[in-house]
């Protein structure tokens, strides 16, 4: 027998695709509409959420017969906020330019309706192992949609990936800037997120029609 069983691994390949957090359940827009700008803002947000539900549904799965029901909520606030503290310290040790930018939304993981969501509905009624296992699945999905929507809204709106030219030099007009081709300005402001979203959403449902709701 492998490590993973079959149910174990749809806990990590499920969120991916047909039950991810964003296009399906539609939790954790505003981080996705917020920090998507900038590519690399994507990827720290997606490393610093999978962490924390990663290591706070293994908390809560262990603590589970000892929280008493009517603190329970208060119990796992405490819990991912002290896990986006060590978040926050450990940005401003390391990535401290980017840890201003990223400031007030790593601050937010702690309302990210994704994180108490998955304590609330998975954490509590399972073990540690598997807890973990949905803690990565759900981080994962979230973090693959933040990461699409970044590399869009930064190559289009930016011509950049990870602060790096990519598409030429838009001031000498060299590579495509020499065609005539120019930033869309329209890509860096938030509502340009969402648009994104809706189309990754339109594809996961036109391949998948059983994702379609019905009226």
């Amino acid at each position: 027998m492998g490590l993973l069983s079959k149910k174990d691994t749809s806990l990590i390949l499920d969120p991916l695709a047909d039950n991810n957090p964003i296009t399906i359940q539609v939790l954790g827009i505003c981080s996705a509409l917020a920090i998507t700008a900038e590519l690399k803002a994507s990827v720290v947000m997606a490393i610093s959420v999978m962490f924390v539900l990663g290591a706070g549904n293994v908390v809560i799965s262990l603590m589970r017969n000892i929280i008493p029901s009517k603190i329970r909520i208060i119990v796992q606030l405490i819990v991912v906020a002290t896990l986006v503290i060590i978040v926050d310290q450990v940005l401003k040790a390391f990535a401290y330019e980017l840890s201003k930018t990223l400031a007030v939304f790593v601050g937010l993981i702690i309302t990210n309706c994704i994180i108490m969501g998955r304590f609330e509905a998975f954490a509590l009624a399972n073990g540690p192992w598997r807890s973990f296992l949905d803690g990565i699945g759900n981080s994962l999905g979230y973090g693959v949609i933040l990461i699409i929507v970044g590399f869009f809204r930064e190559l289009l709106g930016s011509g950049t990936l990870f602060g790096i030219p990519v598409l030429g030099d838009p001031i000498a007009k060299t590579g495509l800037y020499a065609t005539g081709y120019e930033n869309n300005g329209f890509m860096i402001i938030p509502p340009a997120a969402l648009i994104v979203v809706g189309i990754i959403i339109w594809v996961q449902r036109s391949r998948n029609p059983a994702l379609v709701e019905e009226n």
